[in-house]
Formats: C-alpha cells, structure tokens, sequence
C-alpha cells in the first residue's frame, strides 16, 4: 500500500494543490494527506506561527502515514517543496516530487513586469478582473513581516538537506513563475545527489504552477512518474 504526501506552499494551502491532489485520488486508491500547515489556509494567521511547526506538521503527517503505509512518496509545492526534501533526506522516502521549489532565488524581473501588468490594469479600470492583483492584494494584507522572515529560516535550514536526499525525484518548473525563476531547477538538480532525475520546465506556467494553463500536462507527469517501477534513469530537461 501508498501513502503519499502533499505538501503546500507558504501563505498558500490544500487549495492551491487541488486539482493534482484530486487527479491522484482519481486515478490511484493510494491514501493521500494534505496538511494544512499552521497559520495558513484560506484565512492566513500567520502572526504566531514559527517554521518549525510548519515543519513539525509535515513530519507528524508523514510518520502518520509510515506507520501504516509501506511505500511512501513525498509532493511539495513551493515553500512546500523545500519541507518535501527536507523529509525525504531525512526518512528516505520511495519519490519525491518537487513543485516550483523555493529553494535559492526570487525572480525580481519577472515581479517587475507582473507589477507592470496590475498597474495597466489598473489605468485601465480592469484592476478588478487582474488575478494577480487580487491573488497578492489577500498576501500582502495578512502576511506579517515575521512570518516572511520564519520563511526565510525555513529554506536556509532545509536548502542544507538538499544533498541528502536520494530519493528519485521529479523537479517541476515553471518558466514564467513570478516568485521562483526558472534558474532554480538547476540549482535543485545540481544539490540533490540522487541518481535518478527528472527536470521539467512548463513554458506558459507562473508559480502555482498546479493551477495554471499546464496543469493537466503536469498532472500526468506526476502520476506516470509516481507510478513507474523504481530504477537508474539519466537526468534530463524537458519543454513543455
């Protein structure tokens, strides 16, 4: 039996990885938990919250599900991704997935011209109908300044696990992601020891990559990787 885990991003939750998490359930009878770490949901309460219980609810969730499961595979989006192989080191996990993965970088350039398209929506009088504006407008007037630096805390303690984990692992990347630039999937692929590798990058995907114009692609990447026996296989890069 499986049991897999699937870990959200900061300031996110399950939502943000629902239709990957319903796809799976549909397709599989594995058992799959999606923790909602503390402070976070649709209503963020981040204003005393620490990284380490986001850290300690993920590992609960998986030692959950170690004690009744006897292959376990691992699913972490963003921030999520960076606690996804943090475990996976630690535990060794069966597979590991890892989701535009926060793991070194913020891609300033891609913020700017986002930023660019909110304000000419907003010269528009379209701001109402601009998806990122209204994505960022709920984060940034419930994200305390704390919780962003407990964020920071989190990739510098679990970036030293990287080369640790030996899993095989699937490296997802969006290639307009407006948080995470696409450059950070080398960086994960060149960290993470393991010897087997997938590296795939989504031209028209941003950071929620699961919510995004590839999703159905992505979905099926994701399962055909979880479910293919377990052996050596080359790294390599695909476009999407």
């Amino acid at each position: 039996m499986i049991g897999c885990l699937i870990i959200h991003g900061f300031t996110g939750g399950p939502h943000e990885l629902e239709p990957l998490t319903e796809y799976l359930r549909e397709k599989t009878n594995w058992h799959i938990a999606v923790p909602t770490l503390p402070g976070h949901g649709i209503k963020l309460a981040l204003e005393n919250v620490t990284y380490k219980s986001w850290i300690e609810t993920a590992e609960a969730s998986l030692q959950q599900l170690r004690e009744k499961y006897d292959e376990i595979y691992i699913i972490g989006f963003s921030m999520g991704g960076m606690i996804a192989a943090y475990l996976a080191a630690k535990y060794k996990v069966d597979k590991l997935v890892l989701l535009a993965t926060a793991g070194k970088y913020l891609s300033l350039k891609q913020i700017s011209v986002d930023i660019g398209t909110v304000i000419k929506d907003g010269v528009m009088g379209r701001l109402s109908e601009n998806k990122l504006y209204r994505h960022y407008r709920r984060k940034l007037s419930s994200v305390p300044l704390k919780a962003n630096l407990e964020f920071l805390k989190l990739v510098r303690l679990t970036r030293k696990y990287l080369r640790k984990v030996e899993s095989p692992v699937l490296i997802a990347q969006g290639q307009q992601d407006n948080m995470v630039p696409y450059k950070t999937a080398y960086y994960l692929d060149k960290e993470i020891p393991s010897k087997r590798k997938e590296v795939v990058f989504f031209e028209r995907s941003r950071h929620l990559i699961c919510l995004g114009n590839d999703k159905d692609t992505l979905n099926k990447m994701v399962y055909e990787f979880l479910e293919k026996p377990i052996g050596i296989k080359n790294k390599h890069f695909d476009m999407v």
